[in-house]
């Protein structure tokens, strides 16, 4: 029981970091979400965290605004088209041009600093490595190695405060366990954003990558997927 221990969940306003935060919501954390404008071209996730937020009732919610289109280098945060119509094959063949540099590096620097105000030794970060797109900062190794450096580089872990827990619940499920997970929690999947390319009243393209490993875990799992689409998704 972790009613009184305070956890910061990192909290896109996506499928997977919102199935994340029910499963620390499910552990009674005390919930701290955080998320980032970061200049992405999918800015409607951000008021999609906020509703989540909303409904999950967490005790505090950040949103941190970091200009990532300085850097560029990814089509989610420049001009550069985002790939459609790709194969499951062709996902994981290499790392595609929607990698944005270091992300989640970026992120969890902040989310570590915010865990440490907080008070809570507990960072929750919905990353995936079997449904995804090949991202170096998705891995178990990536995960491992921050978490090394969280207790080294912190004043509340080398006064012996706390020793800092990177949880990455959904790292070894795919996309229809995922689904299947936060069903059972009873997330509202209607609340999510994943599109990478979504139109500006935010509806989904159904085509981008991260549409296609969503529209196929909700066809696993024998359902519709709730979320609007800019065109009816078989």
């Amino acid at each position: 029981m972790n009613s009184d221990r305070n956890a910061v969940v990192l909290l896109s306003g996506g499928l997977d970091s919102t199935t994340t935060l029910a499963i620390a919501k499910e552990a009674r954390f005390k919930i701290h979400a955080l998320t980032f404008s970061y200049g992405q071209r999918h800015a409607v996730e951000v008021e999609a965290a906020g509703r989540i937020a909303r409904a999950f009732e967490v005790a505090s919610h950040v949103v941190i605004p970091i200009d990532l289109r300085v850097f560029g280098g990814s089509a989610l945060t420049s001009d550069l088209a985002v790939p459609k119509d790709r194969s499951v094959t062709d996902m994981s063949d290499q790392i595609p041009i929607t990698y944005v540099p270091a992300r989640n590096t970026i992120f969890l620097s902040f989310a570590l600093a915010f865990a440490e105000v907080r008070d809570a030794p507990d960072i929750f970060i919905g990353v995936n490595a079997l449904d995804y797109s090949g991202y170096p900062d998705c891995r178990p190794e990536f995960i491992a190695t921050f978490e090394r450096l969280a207790n080294v580089a912190t004043k509340a872990a080398i006064e012996g405060r706390h020793r800092y827990t990177i949880h990455t619940p959904l790292i070894s499920l795919t996309k229809r366990e995922t689904i299947q997970r936060g069903l059972a929690l009873g997330v509202d999947y209607s609340l999510t954003v994943t599109c990478y390319d979504p139109s500006p009243s935010g509806e989904a393209c159904g085509r981008c990558d991260a549409c296609l490993l969503r529209l196929r875990g909700f066809r696993e799992v024998g359902m519709s997927d709730p979320a609007k689409y800019q065109s009816a998704q078989e």
